[in-house]
């Protein structure tokens, strides 16, 4: 998705309201309210599906684990190759974060 068409004040205003919750209670109250949980439920797994082909996993394997169709994971895998960089930074982030925890 280009990022000029996603950009505008609404969208804005919606990101300032998640980049405002403080802890993961607080983002299940949030998009229980926002979203049906159908929505909430592809949106992680499109994250989920972008982490598995980060790791190597293959199509019929992450369609497998995840249930997620070849369409979904198609269209990850060319977000994630061709995006925005979004997966790739959030889940390097992520990933490091997990290192950081199991080292404590």
């Amino acid at each position: 998705m280009a990022l000029e068409k996603l950009r505008g004040p609404q969208t804005d205003a919606l990101f300032e309201a998640i980049l405002e919750l403080r802890d993961l209670d607080e983002c299940y109250r949030f998009f229980d309210d926002l979203a049906t949980i159908s929505e909430v439920q592809s949106l992680s797994q499109r994250l989920n599906v972008a982490r598995m082909l980060k790791m190597g996993y293959t199509y019929e394997n992450i369609k497998n684990e995840t249930g997620a169709s070849t369409a979904t994971i198609s269209r990850v895998r060319r977000c994630f190759d061709y995006g925005s960089g979004g997966y790739g930074e959030i889940l390097e982030r992520m990933d490091e974060k997990d290192k950081e925890e199991e080292k404590a």
